[in-house]
């Protein structure tokens, strides 16, 4: 019984966070970590992110999801990521100002200030 009612609940949050990736914020904790929910929220909204367990903000997938669909979710990453080159370069693509939040080596990053750059000579303040 109780299985099948998790299910019932999954199933209920997918559809809830096709339309609205918001609406992870309202689902149960158990499903705010559960990585096809969140994606499915990310790909909608990137913000939903901030909804997201801690382990799901630290995992690289949901992140570069997120960063994809809207830069500034990348705020919401973990520090961890914050590092990965890869997820910051997709960051600052979306959003320059992305860069502020990258570690410090990257920030310092040739590559990285280049691709904000190209977005916007703005993000030049956080290199």
């Amino acid at each position: 019984l109780a299985c099948s009612v998790l299910r019932r609940e999954k199933a209920e949050a997918l559809r809830a966070v096709r339309s609205n990736g918001d609406r992870l914020e309202f689902v149960s904790e158990k499903l705010r970590g559960n990585k096809e929910v969140v994606l499915e929220a990310v790909r909608q909204n990137g913000l939903a992110l901030g909804y997201a367990s801690a382990k799901l903000r630290a995992d690289k997938e949901v992140v570069l999801a997120a960063v994809r669909e809207e830069g500034t979710a990348f705020t919401c990453a973990s520090d961890d990521l914050r590092e990965d080159k890869e997820v910051v370069l997709e960051a600052v693509r979306n959003f320059s100002d992305s860069l502020e939040y990258a570690s410090e080596n990257l920030r310092a990053d040739k590559d990285v200030v280049l691709e904000a750059v190209k977005k916007s000579g703005v993000a030049l303040e956080y290199a």
